[in-house]
């Protein structure tokens, strides 16, 4: 058998950060992954936004993730020789003048940290452009062409050895009290972490976490003349694609039971967000799906299983993986060495009084 001191289960974002965290620290780490076009790495359009939502309310910890995960990418295009990282502003747009009153009145007290480089009231003239009432451009975000990076990695680590790309089976990892082995790929590990998204709840051991699918859908859109120096946020994200005139658009949350059948619900709701922000006219040439692995208190699930220490997991990121993966993949890996610990509101450590046993 051959030794490894990882086995990574799942090379989705998550999983890819982490082994590549791992493997810079020295760590022998093998991957398993069974490659999915469904999957919620895949399928997003690798957005790092750090003021979101209605209330323009700043990303949980975005001061400490963010800045490390724009280096972190910028670092990795360099290294593989290809620009996945794009540090473009963010146009988070107003809907209406109530909405712009509302941000100016919390601009004094500024708390949003700096990622609000400014606040515009009047109505913003850009090509295509709907934003009668303005909008705040925000700094220190971007997107990621997250498939794409997955894909180089992929590549690598099918040449190098460390990635093998088919099915894992949970039911062959058998612990052997110094670590595990798996018989089917005849390997040994000292410790495996989970990182499988919604996926996790498939498997044996981490069903007992509040863990729930996502399912979300975005559009691949062609809107020529549309102005592409920015992302524009308002409702719904419009990210700007490889080819000139491209965008995705996204993203939709539906909770489980999913539909057996997809239908144009999805479709419709997003062609009118667009609509919303833009009066050019547009033709969808793609949509995809993929599953987030949502968590009650919308916080990552990282850290040891209660009851079997070689066992961990690395998950729970919602739609915030790219932001997070870099800062708490060191994170783990600190961890997992005994030279650091976790944050308490990221540690599963927080829902152990739910596991009930094997």
């Amino acid at each position: 058998m051959t030794d490894y001191d990882y086995l990574l289960i799942g090379h989705g974002i998550a999983g890819a950060v982490l082994a590549r965290e791992l493997r810079g620290r020295g760590h022998r780490v093998l991957v398993y992954d069974e490659p999915r076009p469904d999957t919620a790495s895949r399928v997003a359009a690798g957005l790092m936004n750090p003021v979101a939502g209605k209330r323009f309310a700043l990303t949980w910890r975005a001061l400490e993730t963010l800045p490390p995960a724009v280096a972190y990418y910028q670092a990795l295009s360099q290294e593989l020789g290809e620009e996945f990282f794009q540090n473009a502003p963010i146009l988070k747009v107003f809907g209406s003048a109530q909405e712009q009153q509302q941000m100016l009145a919390r601009a004094a007290d500024d708390p949003w940290q700096g990622f609000v480089e400014k606040i515009e009231t009047a109505p913003i003239a850009r090509p295509g452009l709907l934003a009668p009432h303005g909008g705040a451009w925000l700094r220190g975000g971007g997107h990621l062409r997250v498939e794409a990076l997955l894909a180089a990695l992929a590549e690598g680590g099918r040449a190098a050895g460390w990635l093998r790309e088919e099915t894992f089976s949970w039911e062959h990892l058998v612990s052997d009290g110094t670590g595990v082995s798996y018989a089917p790929g005849q390997v040994r590990a000292r410790h495996v972490v989970c990182c499988q998204g919604a996926g996790a709840l498939a498997g044996p051991h981490f069903g007992w976490l509040p863990l729930t699918p996502n399912q979300g859908a975005v559009l691949d859109v062609a809107v020529p003349g549309l102005n592409a120096a920015q992302v524009l946020n308002r409702g719904a994200y419009v990210v700007p694609g490889v080819a000139a005139g491209q965008f995705r658009v996204g993203a939709t949350y539906r909770w489980p039971p999913f539909a057996e059948v997809l239908g144009d619900v999805d479709q419709r709701e997003l062609a009118g967000r667009l609509a919303g922000l833009t009066d050019l006219p547009f033709e969808v040439v793609g949509e995809r799906r993929g599953v987030r692995p949502a968590v009650r208190d919308r916080r990552p699930l990282l850290g040891r299983h209660p009851t079997l220490p070689w066992l961990s997991l690395f998950g729970g990121f919602g739609s915030k993986g790219v932001s997070l993966a870099p800062r708490l993949a060191a994170q783990l890996a600190d961890y997992l060495a005994g030279s650091g610990e976790l944050w308490p509101d990221v540690n599963l450590a927080r829902y152990y009084a739910l596991y009930k046993g094997a």
